[in-house]
C-alpha cells in the first residue's frame, strides 16, 4: 500500500538539482520556522543579559520556542492576512509561553528583524553544507590534476582544436574556480548579519523599554543569535542580501564550468571523460548520460536570474519596504537550494569522474597533426624565414585536409627541410607549453 503524500508538500519532485540534499532540509519551511523561533528566543535572551527583562522571560520564551509545538500549516493559512509568517507566529509563541511572560514576546522588534535575522540563520547553516561540499569537490579536482598532471589533450577554442595542453591543467582550472566560490562564500557568511530596527530602524522601542546602548542591545542579540552585529539596522539597506545572491550566483558559475567541460569532453565522439555513474534513458538501453554535469549546468543557468531579482530588491523605499523585501524570500531560498544541490552534485562528479588518457591520445590526431601548426610556425621561421614559412604550412595544411594525410608526412617530403627535426616538433605531446608548472602552481593554493 502506497501513502500519498500531504498536499502541497514539495518532495522536489521537480527538482532534481536540489531535491532530498541537505540543502532541501536546511531551507524548508520547518528550517524557516525554526530560524524564526531561534530569533525570537535570542532577542528575548539579549534582553535578559542587559536587564531588560527577567531572566526568567528569555528561560520560558526559549524552553517553548520549540518547533514542534507550532503548525506550519496553520501559520502558512495566516500569513496572507499579515504579508508575513512572523505576525502570526508571534500570537501563537506568546500564547504558547503563557500569561506570565507571554508579554516579554517579541518586544520592541518588528517582524521584519525576526524574518530578516531568520533569513540569515538559515543562509549560513546552508552555506556550511556548501563549503564542506566546495571543500570535496576541491580535494577531488586537486587529486585529478596532480594525477594527470601531464596527460595530453587537445586544447579547444571556440570549439576547434587549438593546440595541445595537459588535463592536469584543465582540472587545475576548475579547482580554482570551485575554491573561488569557497573563498565568496566563507567572506559573506562570516559577515550575515542579524537584524534589530524596531518599527522604523531608529529602535525606539528598545529605549522606551530602558535600553540604553543601541550598539550594547544589538551585538547583544547578534551574539545570542550566532550572526554578525550590523552597524546600522538594514530593512532597507540590503547588501547582505545582494551579497548572498552575488558569491551563490558565483558559485552556481563556477560549478557550471565544471560541468560543461564534462559535458564537452564526454560527447560519444570524444569520449575524453565518463561520469562514474551515468544516468540511464527510458527508450535508449546503452545511455550512460552525464547527469550530475547535467544537473550542474541547468543550476548555473538558472541562477543569475534569481540573483537578478535579489539585486533588483536593493531599490527598497522608505525605512520599511512594500514589496522590496517580500520578494526576496523565494528566490533566496530556491539559490541557496541550486547551489546547495549543485555543490553536492558536484563534490560526487568530481570524485567519480573516470579519465581517458587513450581517448585523448587518439583526439590529439583528428587533425592530422595541424594541432602543433603553432610550433612548426615558431620553428621554422628561423630556418625558412617567416613569410615562407606561414606560405609552406598554409599549403600544406590544405593539402593534408584535401588528401587525407598526415601533416608530418607532406612535411617530410619538402626538400627545405631535410635535417630538421620533424618527429619532435610534430609530437603534439612535446607541446604542452608551461601547463606542468601552471598545474603545480596552481595546487599550492589550499
Amino acid at each position: 500500500m502506497t501513502h500519498a503524500s500531504p498536499p502541497c508538500a514539495d518532495t522536489g519532485l521537480l527538482a532534481p538539482e536540489w531535491g532530498l540534499s541537505g540543502a532541501a532540509s536546511e531551507t524548508s519551511d520547518h528550517a524557516y520556522l525554526r530560524a524564526m523561533l531561534d530569533a525570537e528566543a535570542a532577542l528575548t535572551r539579549a534582553q535578559a543579559a542587559l536587564g531588560l527583562v527577567p531572566a526568567e522571560a528569555a528561560t520560558a520564551v526559549t524552553e517553548a520556542a520549540v518547533p514542534a509545538r507550532f503548525g506550519i500549516r496553520s501559520l502558512a493559512a495566516r500569513t496572507p492576512a499579515g504579508g508575513n509568517p512572523v505576525i502570526p507566529l508571534v500570537a501563537d509563541l506568546t500564547a504558547a509561553v503563557g500569561e506570565e511572560y507571554g508579554p516579554y514576546v517579541h518586544r520592541g522588534a518588528t517582524s521584519q528583524d525576526i524574518m530578516d535575522t531568520a533569513t540569515m540563520l538559515v543562509a549560513v547553516r546552508t552555506l556550511e553544507l556548501v563549503r564542506a561540499d566546495l571543500d570535496r569537490t576541491g580535494r577531488a579536482l586537486a587529486g585529478l590534476a596532480a594525477g594527470h598532471r601531464d596527460t595530453v589533450l587537445a586544447g579547444r577554442t571556440l570549439t576547434q582544436h587549438a593546440v595541445p595542453t595537459t588535463f592536469g591543467l584543465k582540472a587545475a582550472g576548475w579547482r580554482s574556480l570551485v575554491l573561488d566560490a569557497r573563498d565568496r562564500i566563507t567572506r559573506v557568511r562570516d559577515a550575515l548579519p542579524a537584524q534589530l530596527g524596531g518599527a522604523a530602524g531608529t529602535l525606539a522601542a528598545f529605549q522606551a523599554y530602558g535600553a540604553m546602548d543601541p550598539a550594547g542591545l544589538t551585538r547583544a542579540y547578534a551574539r545570542e543569535v550566532g550572526l554578525a552585529a550590523p552597524a546600522l539596522p538594514w530593512h532597507t539597506l540590503r547588501t547582505p542580501a545582494a551579497d548572498l545572491a552575488g558569491c551563490l550566483a558565483f558559485a552556481a558559475g563556477a560549478l557550471g564550468k565544471l560541468a560543461v567541460d564534462v559535458l564537452a569532453l564526454s560527447r560519444t565522439e570524444t569520449g575524453e571523460v565518463s561520469e562514474g555513474s551515468g544516468g540511464g534513458s527510458s527508450a535508449m538501453p546503452h545511455k550512460a548520460n552525464p547527469v550530475r554535469a547535467t544537473l550542474l549546468a541547468a543550476a548555473a543557468r538558472r541562477a543569475p536570474q534569481l540573483a537578478a531579482t535579489l539585486y533588483g530588491c536593493l531599490v527598497a523605499e522608505d525605512e520599511r519596504p512594500a514589496g522590496a523585501w517580500h520578494a526576496e524570500w523565494e528566490p533566496l531560498r530556491d539559490l541557496l537550494r541550486l547551489v546547495g544541490g549543485a555543490a553536492a552534485h558536484a563534490a560526487e562528479l568530481a570524485e567519480g569522474l573516470r579519465v581517458h588518457p587513450a581517448a585523448m591520445r587518439r583526439n590529439l590526431g583528428i587533425t592530422r597533426g595541424l594541432i602543433v601548426s603553432e610550433r612548426l610556425s615558431a620553428a621554422l621561421a628561423p630556418v625558412l624565414g617567416r613569410a615562407r614559412a606561414k606560405e609552406l604550412l598554409t599549403e600544406l595544411a590544405r593539402r593534408a585536409h584535401s588528401e587525407d594525410r598526415p601533416l608530418r608526412e607532406l612535411l617530410g617530403e619538402q626538400e627545405e627541410l631535410k635535417g630538421v627535426d620533424l618527429d619532435d616538433l610534430g609530437d603534439p605531446t612535446h607541446y604542452t607549453g608551461f601547463a606542468g608548472v601552471l598545474t603545480d602552481r596552481a595546487l599550492e593554493r589550499p
